[in-house]
């Protein structure tokens, strides 16, 4: 597996991006993760985007950071927000998204953040898991869905 910087707008990444809001869908029987993005979020020093390609060159993951402060949402100075984690499932249970994850917090550790923060959901049970054993503890909820009952939020300091 290939893993690139890509923007969050790159064609590939839009591809992924509608795969996993049609699993979120799925999932949690709404529209998806409606959390306000834009692609100047996960621009270097202040955020990244990466892809993974399989050996054909086919986009199979993703995973982007982008910098939060303390705000009303509930972000403290010198987070760090893991968005949009996903493996397209033919590619799962390969350690993508652990090499995803490992990358995206040395390189929001390089760019001087504390903390790594993400909000996933209980109908989640392996992204839970994978965040559990990556040294991620729950923490108070935080974004969008900080009121939301089957969000979960958890962080790790950097």
């Amino acid at each position: 597996m290939n893993i690139h910087r890509v923007t969050f707008d790159h064609p590939d990444a839009v591809k992924l991006n509608d795969q996993v809001q049609a699993e979120y869908a799925v999932r949690y029987g709404d529209e998806g993760d409606v959390t306000p993005l834009d692609p100047s979020m996960f621009q270097p020093p202040i955020g990244l985007y990466l892809m993974a390609y399989d050996a054909q060159g086919r986009p199979v993951a993703t995973g982007g950071w982008r910098t939060q402060d303390e705000n009303d949402e509930g972000y403290s100075d010198g987070d760090a927000e893991l968005k949009r984690m996903y493996v397209v499932e033919e590619a799962r249970g390969n350690g993508l998204a652990r090499r995803i994850l490992a990358a995206l917090e040395d390189d929001a550790r390089a760019a001087g953040r504390t903390r790594m923060v993400l909000e996933t959901g209980n109908k989640q049970p392996e992204a839970i898991a994978l965040y559990a054993s990556s040294g991620y503890e729950p923490c108070v909820k935080f974004g969008h869905y900080r009121f939301h009952e089957d969000s979960r939020c958890f962080a790790k300091l950097l």
